[in-house]
């Protein structure tokens, strides 16, 4: 079976604080759901129409699990705690 991605852009921070306080919250939610972080941070380089954004890239064994962890108290907490603090993109995508 494929593994699952789920995949997060920020095209825009506009409160460092909220951003903290959503990852101290979110990153113990996304791995109690079975989430593995796999990138994390600035591109180093990017190509084509390519924009200079933070992106996250969290592994799961499937679909199912990635959409529970979203779904659940915990992550909701942590996007309560987010906010307005960041626009963001959040992708759902299975592997090859």
């Amino acid at each position: 079976m494929a593994k699952v991605y789920w995949v997060g852009t920020y095209r825009a921070v506009t409160n460092p604080d909220k951003l903290a306080a959503y990852a101290k919250l979110a990153a113990p939610a996304i791995t109690a759901g079975g989430g593995k972080f796999v990138v994390r941070g600035m591109p180093v380089k990017t190509y084509e129409a390519g924009l200079n954004q933070r992106t996250v890239v969290i592994e799961f064994d499937s679909v199912e699990q990635a959409v529970a962890t979203h779904d659940s108290a915990a992550y909701q907490e942590a996007l309560a705690a987010l906010g307005d603090g960041a626009e963001r993109d959040i992708r759902i995508v299975e592997g090859v």
